[in-house]
C-alpha cells in the first residue's frame, strides 16, 4: 500500500542521490576549455567524449531499468554508482582525446544507474496515485538543485587544483551519496520467467502503441537543447561575453570574470528549473499532460529563438539562463509520468529508459554537432537554429497522444 504522504523517506534518498549525480554531470562544461587548452585538443574532441557519456547514457538507461527489475533497485543504483565513479577516476588520468572518450562510456553508465530511470521509477512505485505527479517533480527538481550548485563548486575548485583532482574529488562524492540507500525499500524483483513474459508483452503493446512513438521522437529535441547548452554554453558566454563586454559591464552585475558568468549562467538555469519543474508536477495533476509539454517545447523554442536573433550581452545571458531554465527539466516528471499514466508502473523505469535513450540520442547530437561546428565555423548559431527545429517539433508532435491508460500489465493466457 503506497502512502498517503507526499514527503517520504524514498523520495529523499532518490531526491539526494539524483541531486549529487547531476551536480557533477552539469559540471562537465566548465572543464571544456581547461582540458583542451592543456592537451592542445580541438573543441570537438571534447565534445564527442561528452556526446559519448550522453549516448552511452541513453543506451545504459533501459538496461539499469531492466537490472533494477532483475536484481532490485538498490543494486541497480550501487553499480551505477561505481560505474560513476571509476569512469571519473579514469578520466583523470586520460591524456588523449580517445582515451577520454573511451572513459566516458563508464560515466555515461554511471548517470544511468544513478539518474532519472531507476530513481524516478522508485519514487513513482513508492508515491500514492495522488501525489505521484508532484513527487516526481520534486525529485527532478532535486536535480536541478545539483546543478545549481555543481558548475560553481566546479568553477571554485580549479581555482584551488588541476582539472584532475577535481574528478577524483567528484568521485568521492558519487560514491558517498550511497549512503541515501537504507531509506529505500528492498524492491521485490520479479522472477526471469515474469520478467520475459510480462516485460515482454509490456514491450510489444507500448512499440504498437502510435503514442509511445509520438513521445519518444518529442523527447529528442529535450535532450538535444538540454546537452548542447550544457556542454557548450559556459564556453559561448566565456568567448562572446569577452568580445562584447570590454567596458566592465560584467562587474556591474557582480560577476568577475566571463568564465565566472559562464558557470553562473548554468547555476542560474538549474535555480530557475527548481521552481519551473514543481510547477510542472502540480499542473500534471490537473491538466493534460501532453498539452504541457506542447507548451514547454513551444516556450523553449520561442526562448532560444529570441536570444539568438538579439544582442548577446551579459544581461540577455542571464535573463536566458532564467527563462529557460524556468523549462529546463520540467518535461521529465511529465513525460515519466505520461508513460506511468498510460502504461502503468510496474516497467515504468524500462519503459521510461527506452523513451530517454531518445532523450539522449539528441543529447549526443547537440554535444558532438556544437564542439564539430565551432571548429569549422567558429561559432555555434547554426547549431542553435537546429535545437530551435526540433524544439518546434516536439510541441507539435505531442499534441495527438492518446492520454489515457492502456492495459498491458500482464500477458495474455
Amino acid at each position: 500500500m503506497t502512502p498517503a504522504r507526499l514527503i517520504t523517506p524514498v523520495l529523499i534518498a532518490g531526491a539526494t542521490i539524483l541531486m549529487l549525480s547531476f551536480a557533477v554531470r552539469a559540471s562537465f562544461g566548465v572543464f571544456q576549455i581547461p582540458i583542451a587548452e592543456e592537451f592542445g585538443w580541438l573543441r570537438a574532441d571534447f565534445s564527442l567524449a561528452i556526446a559519448i557519456q550522453n549516448l552511452a547514457w541513453g543506451i545504459g538507461q533501459p538496461i539499469f531499468g531492466a537490472i533494477a527489475e532483475k536484481l532490485g533497485d538498490r543494486r541497480a543504483i550501487v553499480l551505477g554508482a561505481l560505474l560513476y565513479a571509476a569512469g571519473l577516476v579514469a578520466s583523470a588520468f586520460a591524456t588523449t582525446p580517445l582515451e577520454h572518450q573511451l572513459l566516458e562510456v563508464a560515466v555515461g553508465f554511471g548517470v544511468a544507474g544513478t539518474g532519472f530511470g531507476v530513481i524516478l521509477a522508485v519514487v513513482g512505485r513508492a508515491a500514492s496515485d495522488r501525489h505521484r505527479s508532484m513527487a516526481l517533480a520534486i525529485a527532478t527538481a532535486a536535480g536541478s538543485a545539483g546543478q545549481v550548485f555543481g558548475a560553481p563548486v566546479a568553477e571554485w575548485l580549479l581555482t584551488m587544483m588541476p582539472w584532475q583532482s577535481v574528478f577524483v574529488v567528484f568521485a568521492a562524492v558519487i560514491l558517498g551519496s550511497l549512503v541515501m540507500l537504507p531509506l529505500m525499500p528492498a524492491h521485490r524483483v520479479a522472477s526471469r520467467a515474469q520478467l520475459e513474459d510480462s516485460l515482454g508483452h509490456v514491450l510489444k503493446q507500448a512499440f504498437r502503441d502510435p503514442s509511445y512513438t509520438m513521445i519518444f521522437l518529442g523527447f529528442f529535441s529535450c535532450g538535444y537543447q538540454l546537452a548542447f547548452i550544457t556542454a557548450h554554453f559556459p564556453a559561448f558566454v566565456t568567448e562572446m561575453c569577452g568580445t562584447i563586454d570590454p567596458s566592465g559591464t560584467l562587474a556591474s552585475l557582480g560577476v568577475g570574470t566571463t568564465s565566472a558568468l559562464g558557470a553562473i549562467s548554468i547555476s542560474l538555469i538549474g535555480l530557475a528549473n527548481i521552481g519551473g519543474t514543481l510547477l510542472a508536477g502540480a499542473l500534471g495533476n490537473r491538466f493534460p499532460k501532453k498539452y504541457l509539454l506542447a507548451a514547454i517545447y513551444a516556450g523553449r523554442t520561442v526562448i532560444a529563438a529570441l536570444f539568438i536573433m538579439l544582442p548577446i550581452t551579459p544581461t540577455s545571458v542571464i535573463v536566458f539562463s532564467i527563462a529557460m531554465g524556468s523549462l529546463w527539466l520540467a518535461t521529465v516528471p511529465l513525460t515519466s509520468g505520461l508513460v506511468a499514466h498510460i502504461y502503468g508502473l510496474r516497467y515504468m523505469g524500462t519503459l521510461y529508459g527506452i523513451v530517454f535513450f531518445s532523450h539522449q540520442l539528441g543529447s549526443f547530437l547537440g554535444v558532438w554537432l556544437g564542439g564539430r561546428m565551432y571548429d569549422i565555423t567558429g561559432d555555434y548559431t547554426f547549431v542553435w537554429w537546429i535545437g530551435v527545429g526540433v524544439g518546434a517539433f516536439s510541441a507539435l508532435i505531442h499534441l495527438p497522444i492518446r492520454e489515457k491508460p492502456l492495459a498491458v500489465a500482464a500477458s495474455p493466457g
